[in-house]
């Protein structure tokens, strides 16, 4: 695998040029709503696959730390986009107060518990 400190081109164009260009994109999302024209400042467009593998590298380097820790507890983690399955044999309130702590290391991403 390719150190990504080394990759200087991919397909002729500079790292620092990819970089730009993903900025523009991701700064310039346009839309419109009942006739009016927005532009969007936070976030990405959705169905845009600049979006979707910008959210894919972002969560994959935020979840490190809690796949090490549910690793670590012999637990298994899976997450597909945004959907994550945990297995993992802790008592309930111990699971929902590492939850609660999850959901600190960063303010835009929300981790819910669904069961049955």
């Amino acid at each position: 695998m390719m150190d990504h400190m080394k990759l200087k081109q991919i397909r002729g164009l500079r790292t620092e040029t990819i970089i730009r260009l993903s900025r523009f994109v991701m700064q310039n999302n346009y839309f419109s709503y009942n006739g009016q024209y927005y532009h969007q400042i936070r976030g990405g467009a959705m169905g845009s696959p600049l979006t979707l593998t910008m959210a894919n590298c972002y969560m994959f380097f935020h979840e490190q730390q809690i796949i090490k820790q549910i690793n670590n507890s012999g637990g298994l983690y899976f997450r597909y986009i945004d959907d994550i399955f945990i297995a993992i044999n802790w008592p309930a309130r111990h699971l929902f107060k590492q939850i609660d702590r999850w959901n600190h290391f960063d303010e835009n991403i929300k981790l819910w518990v669904l069961s049955r």
